[in-house]
């Protein structure tokens, strides 16, 4: 496999009364063009870590690494002039609630040029169209119509669509999904990461998905990391998930409730059953 992205070591702390705290621990990992699940509890490290890949980790944040290269780009080098080319253009990121991610003030049309406008020149028919072509792909009815239309005037799913064609249309060669369906309701969840999938392996690009929910990225993922405070506890292929072995893997898969649940009540974690923070 040839390495879309390798990260060793990587470091993200911010400063408390009691001195700088690591939230991200020396986490390392590589990406092909595949699909990598990041799991693990709220508080894990798992936005951390997508975040400092976009150099977005700021003061009085601090982010290190002993390398993190993206195609062959050493991004811990990079100027924030050059980072600015990359973000979008090669690396893109959906954040959890398009409510937060969209700009409340242009219509939806202008905002998804805008994210083509800042990396390529082209005429203004030729991005239109380009916009049009882009809701289409994520599958929006009337896309003229939507286009004209401003994010308050959409549903969540809706805006969740307008936010992978404003992700997607400069065409990058890394997506972070940093929980993208966490803000919608179940049964247009998987419409979403359906549609996700299926632009990701069309493109051949890679994907890191960042999710608290076991089974999701096992259905969608190839290979999953499991974080907790801040660390990868476990590294698997995505379809072994059930033959986990750390501590606490197992206990996050034995708290997922069963569709047809017959224990009185869910187990909770015994965090002094694995060496940890």
């Amino acid at each position: 496999m040839t390495a879309l992205l390798d990260v060793d070591d990587l470091r993200v702390s911010f400063p408390t009364t009691q001195g700088r705290v690591d939230v991200v621990k020396g986490v390392s990992f590589t990406l092909g063009r595949e699909r990598l699940g990041i799991v693990g509890e709220s508080g894990s490290g798992k936005s951390m870590t997508g975040r400092a890949i976009l150099r977005l980790i700021r003061a009085p944040g601090r982010m290190q690494a002993a390398r993190m290269e993206f195609d062959g780009i050493d991004l811990t080098t990079q100027s924030e002039r050059q980072m600015r080319a990359l973000r979008g253009a090669r690396i893109s990121m959906i954040m959890q609630d398009p409510k937060f991610s969209l700009n409340p003030v242009m219509t939806i049309g202008s905002q998804i040029a805008e994210a083509l406008r800042t990396h390529e020149t082209l005429p203004r028919r030729a991005i239109k169209a380009r916009v049009i072509e882009m809701l289409e792909a994520v599958r929006i009815n009337n896309p003229e119509q939507v286009a004209k239309m401003y994010p308050h005037e959409v549903s969540g799913g809706m805006g969740q669509r307008v936010m992978i064609a404003m992700m997607l249309i400069p065409s990058p060669d890394l997506l972070i999904a940093d929980e993208p369906t966490s803000a919608l309701d179940v049964s247009v969840q998987a419409q979403v990461l359906d549609l996700i999938d299926e632009l990701v392996t069309g493109k051949g690009m890679g994907l890191i998905l960042i999710s608290h929910d076991l089974n999701l990225v096992a259905r969608y993922c190839d290979r999953i990391l499991v974080m907790n405070a801040g660390e990868v506890v476990e590294e698997c292929v995505a379809s072994d998930l059930h033959k986990a072995t750390h501590p606490y893997t197992r206990g996050l898969l034995a708290a997922i409730p069963a569709m047809h649940e017959t224990r009185a009540e869910l187990p909770v974690l015994d965090r002094s059953s694995w060496s940890g923070t």
